[in-house]
């Protein structure tokens, strides 16, 4: 890449609960405290206007795109603020029996840049009891999105898919400088896992990586971590959250991808390796 103008990224930390309109009010208010302490990109969590799991009531409150008015009041107030505004993801309508996990990358005009759909489906059991299917109701995505920011390019990415390593490299390899990882992480998986895991998508990649989070009790009784990071491309958390609600800022430094990559290139290492059974 060629290193670009540094500008502030802001983390939002929701605790989103299943009311709709209350949920789209609260984003909202962070998200212009975001813009009102500089943040030019801005990033929210995974399932920024609902956290519904049963089914019932996830089809019930979810509708198209082109319907869904969380989408059209974030748009509005991005263009409002003149901010990039990443929404980590909607619950979207896509047919009568699913739903995506939907990231929308918004413009200071309020148009849609781009769009991901969570590639991998948290379909897992905890050792507390806790058990997710997240592929019951929702429909997979199937490509990776590499998307121009003015002074970047961003990789995008929600929550389950911090695990698999080999997305975020892709992203990488493709030109991505900032990764986004908006997340919903449980509070047993982040506790062990969620600092470890973000710093190591930092480091193996040399970019930055900026992970918005829900945290605390949801009205659901699921918990979530919080926590949300900045993560600069040689690991250093920049900016962390607690696990309330609240607005995280840091400068990105675009020179700093450079001189990351330069100091150990592994992006341009990769080898094919032939496995063989003994």
């Amino acid at each position: 890449m060629t290193a670009g103008t540094c500008f502030t990224a802001a983390c939002v930390q929701l605790r989103t609960g299943d009311d709709i309109d209350r949920n789209i009010e609260a984003a909202g208010h962070l998200i212009r405290e975001a813009a009102a302490r500089g943040g030019q990109f801005v990033v929210t969590p995974e399932m920024t206007h609902l956290m519904e799991l049963a089914s019932k009531p996830l089809f019930a409150k979810t509708v198209s795109q082109e319907q869904d008015r969380g989408l059209k009041t974030f748009g509005a107030l991005a263009e409002e603020l003149g901010i990039w505004l990443l929404i980590g993801s909607l619950a979207i309508r896509i047919a009568d029996d699913k739903v995506a996990n939907r990231a929308f990358l918004l413009r200071p005009d309020g148009g849609i840049a781009a769009t991901y759909d969570k590639i991998h489906m948290f379909d897992v059991d905890l050792a507390d009891g806790e058990s997710y299917r997240e592929s019951k109701n929702f429909r997979a995505g199937e490509r990776t999105v590499v998307a121009d920011l003015p002074w970047a390019r961003l990789g995008l990415s929600i929550c389950y898919d911090l695990r698999f390593s080999y997305l975020y490299r892709a992203l990488a390899q493709a030109g991505a400088d900032i990764l986004a990882v908006p997340a919903a992480f449980t509070a047993v998986t982040g506790r062990a896992h969620w600092h470890i895991l973000l710093r190591a998508r930092a480091i193996e990649t040399g970019c930055f990586v900026v992970a918005a989070a829900q945290g605390g009790q949801h009205e659901n009784g699921r918990e979530t971590y919080g926590h949300s990071l900045i993560i600069a491309p040689w690991g250093e958390i920049l900016a962390e959250a607690g696990k309330d609600p609240c607005v995280i800022i840091a400068e990105i430094d675009p020179s700093k991808v450079v001189e990351a990559r330069e100091r150990i290139p592994s992006l341009s290492h990769d080898r094919t390796i032939l496995s063989q059974a003994v």
